[in-house]
Formats: structure tokens, sequence, C-alpha cells
């Protein structure tokens, strides 16, 4: 049987960290009839970023010590050597990936929009604005910047969301209020500060108190030090346990109304839009359907990353859970695609011996048991 253009052992959906670097690893394993796709370029979302944002965890050149650059997306390559810069802009890291992509013969093909994703007998159909691609597997490894949440509150339509924020020296206004904290609500609020702005973050958690020691869930270090300068400035105002439950327009004002817990409503004025730092949704929205969540509405994976109810779908990327284990930076879902890519290469019949380079590289973590410890202080 002659086998058609379009027909794929494997497409990768997103061509950010995630699908580039398991594409590489595909590549390592010898797999010539694969492609990624992207409905826009390498790297959209980082490309997308406010001039301002930079990469929380730091990159630097260790790989001739056996520690790959935190934000590698391969076992030999390093952001930090290649950018000269150790939090790089979300540009120049989009920059990184493209020379990954061109190093490592990796075949993208961009501007093709997946909008749908059917089950066949032998695999599936990648439904495209281009036409319908078919594939043995699939990796989704679409990223979540370009999906922000934007409706949180009734009201949300006056806010502004800092996704859409392409650099805060645009942003009009001296005084601003911004709707969530963590790391994108505090990288706009520092970022504004050193502007001169004067900054009101409304988060509905606890910045302060946090007891655990991994960035998913508590602010990075490096945000940490730049809240503390931005504190300095006396320009910077935070107020925890505050859920915002309304946004009113009123005249040329916006109120932001909300409660902070067990006291009274409180009401706040600002001639700006507010900011919005309420998250995103992520892409999975688009393949929701092909993947089942448990009682809490936590993502089901299996050992393999592979969907509990689609055989054949993978996932990659900052999606990936299990349990209370959160893979969302790059140096913790790096060494899920060596996992991903051996999966599918053992049901294929490659050779896997060129996974051992990741195992040895500290990028195969298949063994989680390991995960989760604190840090003794």
């Amino acid at each position: 049987m002659i086998r058609q253009a379009h027909e794929f052992d494997v497409v990768v959906i997103g061509a950010g960290p995630a699908g580039i670097g398991v594409g590489c690893v595909l590549r390592a394993l010898g797999l010539q009839n694969f492609v990624v796709f992207d409905k826009h370029e390498v790297g959209a979302s980082f490309q997308r970023w406010p001039r301002e944002m930079r990469l929380i965890t730091p990159s630097f050149p260790s790989n001739a010590y056996g520690f790959p650059d935190l934000n590698a997306i391969t076992a030999d390559t390093s952001p930090g050597y290649t950018l000269e810069t150790e939090h790089p802009t979300g540009r120049q890291y989009a920059r990184y990936l493209r020379r990954v992509v061109k190093e490592f013969n990796v075949p993208v093909q961009t501007g093709v929009d997946v909008t749908e994703i059917r089950s066949i007998t032998d695999g599936f159909e990648i439904m495209t604005h281009a036409g319908t691609r078919t594939a043995k597997y699939v990796i989704w490894a679409a990223g979540e910047f370009q999906y922000p949440i934007v409706d949180p509150f009734p009201g949300a339509e006056y806010c502004r969301h800092t996704a859409t924020v392409s650099s805060w020296r645009d942003v009009a206004g001296d005084e601003f209020l911004i709707i969530g904290g963590y790391e994108s609500g505090i990288d706009a609020a520092t970022a504004l500060c050193r502007l001169g702005k004067t900054v009101t973050v409304l988060d509905r958690r606890s910045i302060s108190s946090s007891v655990t020691s991994d960035p998913s869930v508590a602010l990075s270090p490096f945000t940490q030090a730049r809240l503390r300068q931005a504190d300095r400035t006396g320009r910077l105002s935070v107020l925890e346990n505050f859920k915002v439950m309304q946004v009113q327009r009123e005249g040329e004002e916006f109120l932001v109304i909300g409660r902070q817990r067990q006291k009274k409503q409180t009401v706040f004025r600002t001639k700006v839009p507010p900011l919005l730092a309420t998250g995103f949704a992520g892409s999975l929205s688009l393949v929701e359907s092909h993947f089942a969540r448990d009682e809490g509405g936590v993502l089901q994976l299996s050992s393999d990353d592979e969907s509990t109810i689609t055989p054949g779908l993978f996932l990659c990327g900052p999606m990936v859970r299990h349990g209370a284990i959160i893979m969302c930076f790059i140096y913790k879902y790096r060494q899920r695609f060596a996992v991903v890519a051996n999966a599918i290469g053992q049901r294929m019949g490659l050779d896997l011996s060129p996974l051992e380079v990741y195992r040895k590289k500290q990028m195969f973590l298949d063994d989680l048991s390991c995960c989760l410890d604190e840090c003794a202080c």
C-alpha cells in the first residue's frame, strides 16, 4: 500500500517547548514520519508575552556538569548559553525554540489550525482548515497562554486580561487594580511599579503564607525578589484573601466589588480598566471529550501520560498532572517527553536505546515517587 502524504505515524499538536521538545525525542528515536502542527508560529505563546515578562526559572549553561539548563527542552542545548541571559524574555525564548527546530531538523508545519480530533479504527483523524490528516498516535502539546480566562465573574468584560498586553509601557494610566496574584499578577504589578505606577493587587489567596517550596503552587524566588523590590517603592499594595464578585461600569469609573474573608463588602474605584490575572483555560478544551476527569475535575492520565479513555492520545506540557504532582514548568514537564516517546516507540518496535541519554541527563522521569519532597531549609 502506498502511504498518502497526509498520513503520519505521529502528529504533535503545538510548536512550543512541549511540542518541539517531544519532537526532538521522536527524532532521536529515528522516527521519520511525524509532524508538529501549530496554528501560528514556533513559540507563538512566548512571542505574545508582554515585552517585560521573563521566564521565572533561571537559565544557566550547566550542561557540561551533567545538569541541563532548567529552561532547555533537550539534554544538550542551553537557552542561557545561546541567548546569553539568565531570565529570557518571551521573544528571546521563542528564538531559542526556532534554533532547536533547525538544529534537530524537527518537521514543523505552521499555520495549521487543528479544529477537531476524531478516533478511528487505526488511529486518529485530525481535522484542520487545510484538510483532514491521519495519524496512528497524537501528542497534544498545545499551550495555555493563548487561552486566557476572561470571564471569571460578572462584569469581567470591563476588564483587560494581562495576556493581551504587548508592553506595559503602552498601557495608559497611573493607578492600576490587578485582579489575581500569583506569577502573572505579580509580574504585571512589579513591571508597572518599575514604570512609576501605583498598583493594588486583589488576590483571593494568601501570597505571603506559602508553606511549600514547589514554585508550581507558590511564588518563585525570582518573583519574590521582584515583589520585595516593588514593595519598597511604596507604590504597591497587595490585599490577600479578597474575592472579587463583580465589576461594574459607572460613568468613567470602574467599580470592583468584592469581600475579604469575614469582612464587609468593599468597593474599589478606578478610572483605568481593571487588569485580569485570572489564569488560563488552556487548549485542552478543544479535545476535552477525549480525556477523563475524576470527581474533583482532575485530569486522568496513565503512567505514560496517555488518555485513559482514548488510547493513542498523549499529553505533553504544563497541563500534565499526576495526583498532587504538577508539571507546569518547563524543567518539570520536559522530564516526561521521553516517557511519552518510550510508550510510542515500544508499540512501533523502535530502538529505545537513545532514551538512555535522557535518563542519564535527568530528563526521563518515569518514577514519580521521588517527587514532592520538601526542601530541608
